[in-house]
């Protein structure tokens, strides 16, 4: 808060002696409403007796201002978002908050008698310089791409602390560097620093405030795309990763190929100090270890008429599991597999799906969508025998297309997940999503 605080004042300083027409002229601000409610069944077996039943159901506010630029050579501007979350149902019972973690519960953060929160909140502000068609931001950042992926599936978006510069100066090749120090999660309103699974236990885990990333997207035609990416936690792992993403216009649709490649292995403590290890399968009944993990991943989609069928395969090697950044209280990664419950990125998993979605605007019916998605991964390495898991999941979403109500978003998700894993649950999930944005600017 009191970086995001310092950020706006320099920015704003800066402004207040260059501003010209084009920051005022140019700035957009949006209230965005989102109406948050979900619940989770978990069915037990084995040792785990954590939560049976979990429900929330909350209001959501986030406003986001966006200033254009000063004239001249170096231009500045700067951008600034606001989240409130309201709590309008949960208990203690069915919150969620596990105090083996410290963290908070299934949607909001809790309060000291473990129960969640009637609101919280939280400010955040960037300061952008822009030359040419190359960009640098400072402060408030929410990243998407293949080695750090902003999460965005609760009533709060997740945001992350550092800076950023994205160059577009040479034709079809985007380049991208960053850091990132301090991430704020979806139900949070603290900064924290950043770890992986196995080692981000909030109150005897391991952090590092350092995330360094680069990247490389060059379009090779207008149907090609390919890319390379680095991405590296101080003292938990180093990640490569490469990409193709192919459109073949085929008879009267078109198909997607997604070709995606990740190499990760350990870096500093996390190569030699328990503390640090991550989660996998080392042999015997080894479960923790240094990060060690290949994925290799294709995904096809053919969209045709308003169908879109699809289908795709996913391989892990290595001890490890898939690492990514994972401070504990909710994350996402760039995998074809990261679903509504679950990753799919296990030691020694292969995972297949299956999808299917359809737009309804081809009869008629614009605004309404659905699709199923269906995951099966088998051979994941434990002590007892490969272990399978599998999930479907399910998504209706209504967005009115026209009229004093436009824009205005119904979603419903549900999703089943199953698995023999050891010491795990089985688990039904309903989400229900109202959402609404206003322009004010």
């Amino acid at each position: 808060m009191k970086k995001s605080t310092l950020t706006l004042a320099v920015a704003l300083g800066i402004l207040t002696q260059q501003a010209q027409a084009d920051f005022i002229n140019d700035s957009k601000a949006t209230l965005k409403l989102r109406n948050f409610y979900i619940n989770q069944d978990n069915r037990n077996h084995g040792t785990n007796t954590d939560y049976n039943y979990q429900e929330e159901w909350g209001q959501g506010f986030q406003l986001d201002f966006t200033s254009g630029y000063t004239e001249g050579t170096v231009k500045f501007g700067v951008d600034a978002i606001g989240l409130l979350g309201v709590r309008l149902d949960s208990g203690k019972g069915r919150h969620g908050n596990r105090a083996s973690t410290g963290y908070g519960g299934l949607v909001f953060p809790t309060d000291s008698d473990g129960r969640a929160v009637n609101d919280f909140s939280s400010l955040g502000a960037t300061a952008k310089v822009k030359i040419s068609e190359t960009e640098l931001r400072l402060g408030t950042l929410t990243p998407k791409n293949p080695v750090i992926s902003t999460n965005d599936g609760r009533l709060l978006t997740q945001t992350f602390e550092g800076g950023q510069v994205v160059s577009n100066d040479i034709k079809d090749l985007t380049l991208t560097a960053g850091q990132i120090e301090h991430v704020k999660g979806r139900n949070s309103s603290n900064n924290e620093e950043l770890s992986i699974a196995g080692a981000n236990n909030a109150r005897t885990g391991r952090f590092s405030n350092q995330f360094r990333y680069a990247g490389a997207d060059y379009k090779l035609t207008k149907d090609l795309l390919v890319q390379y990416w680095y991405g590296g936690l101080e003292d938990f792992y180093k990640q490569h990763f490469l990409g193709a993403v192919h459109n073949w216009a085929i008879g009267p649709g078109v198909l997607k190929s997604d070709f995606r490649y990740f190499h990760s292995t350990d870096d500093g403590k996390n190569g030699d100090t328990a503390a640090y290890y991550t989660t996998g399968y080392y042999g015997g009944t080894t479960t923790k270890g240094k990060v060690d993990n290949d994925l290799y991943s294709a995904l096809f989609l053919y969209t045709v008429a308003g169908h879109t069928f699809g289908g795709g395969y996913q391989k892990s090697r290595g001890d490890s599991d898939f690492p990514w950044l994972n401070q504990g209280d909710g994350s996402s990664n760039y995998t074809i597999t990261d679903s509504q419950i679950q990753k799919f990125g296990r030691a020694g998993e292969s995972t297949w799906q299956a999808r299917y979605s359809y737009d309804f605007a081809k009869v008629g019916v614009a605004g309404l969508t659905a699709g199923v998605v269906y995951l099966k991964g088998d051979n994941i390495d434990a002590a007892i025998g490969d272990r399978t898991e599998w999930e479907r999941d399910i998504t209706v979403a209504y967005v009115v297309p026209e009229g004093p109500l436009k824009n205005f978003g119904v979603m419903w998700k549900n999703a089943m997940w199953r698995s023999d894993i050891a010491n795990t649950k089985d688990q039904d999930e309903n989400r229900l999503i109202l959402s609404y944005s206003i322009p004010l600017l």
